[in-house]
C-alpha cells in the first residue's frame, strides 16, 4: 500500500515538474509561479504546494532532473568507448552530437531561472568538477582535457545564451576535431 501511494506521490511530482517545465518554456522564469504551474497541471495550489514548497523548490527540482538527464545521457555513450578519461571525453562529444539540436528554450529559461538561485547551480558545478577531476587524469599534454571540456562546454552555452544557432552540419567540423583531440588522450 505505502508503494503503491509512493508512486501516485513520485508521479504527481514528475507531472508538476512537467507543468513547471512548459510554463518555462513558454514564460521563462518570470512566468514561473506556483499559481501558473498548478494552472498548467490541473492542480490546486495547495497540491503543487504540497509537493514542491516555493518557486526555489520547482527550480530546484526541475535543475535536478535535467542534471540526471545530462549525466545519463552521457554514461550511457561512455559505455560505446573504452574505459578511462579518453572514453570520457569522447562520450561527452557523442552525447553533444546526439543532443545539439534539441530543445533549446527550456534549456534557456532554467538557467536563467537557476541563476536567480545559486544553489540551483551547485549540481552543475559538482559535476563540472567531477568531469574536469576524470579529465586532468588524461595522458595527453597538461592542460587538453580541461580545453576539451570547456570546449564542450562553451558550444553549450553560447547555443543555450543564443550567441549562436549553428546547424548541426555547421557544428560537425568542431566536434570532429574535439573527438579528435579526444582520441589522443589516451
Amino acid at each position: 500500500m505505502a508503494q503503491k501511494t509512493r508512486g501516485r506521490r513520485d508521479e504527481r511530482a514528475g507531472v508538476i515538474l512537467d507543468a513547471a517545465g512548459a510554463v518555462l518554456r513558454r514564460g521563462g522564469s518570470r512566468a514561473l509561479t506556483i499559481d501558473a504551474v498548478a494552472a498548467q497541471a490541473g492542480l490546486s495550489k495547495g497540491g503543487v504546494l504540497h509537493h514542491y514548497a516555493s518557486k526555489d523548490a520547482l527550480i530546484l527540482a526541475l535543475v535536478a532532473r535535467e542534471l540526471k538527464e545530462l549525466r545519463d545521457g552521457i554514461a550511457a555513450c561512455e559505455t560505446q568507448h573504452p574505459p578511462g578519461p579518453s572514453g570520457l571525453a569522447l562520450a561527452m562529444v557523442a552525447h553533444l552530437r546526439h543532443s545539439y539540436c534539441g530543445e533549446d528554450e527550456f534549456s534557456r529559461a532554467l538557467l536563467l531561472a537557476a541563476v536567480e538561485n545559486p544553489e540551483a547551480l551547485d549540481g552543475y558545478r559538482v559535476f563540472v568538477a567531477e568531469r574536469l577531476a576524470r579529465l586532468d587524469a588524461a595522458k595527453g599534454p597538461p592542460g587538453t582535457g580541461m580545453a576539451l571540456f570547456f570546449s564542450l562546454l562553451g558550444v553549450v552555452m553560447g547555443r543555450t545564451l543564443g550567441f549562436h544557432d549553428l546547424s548541426a552540419a555547421q557544428i560537425e567540423p568542431l566536434l570532429s576535431a574535439l573527438e579528435r583531440t579526444a582520441r589522443d588522450l589516451g
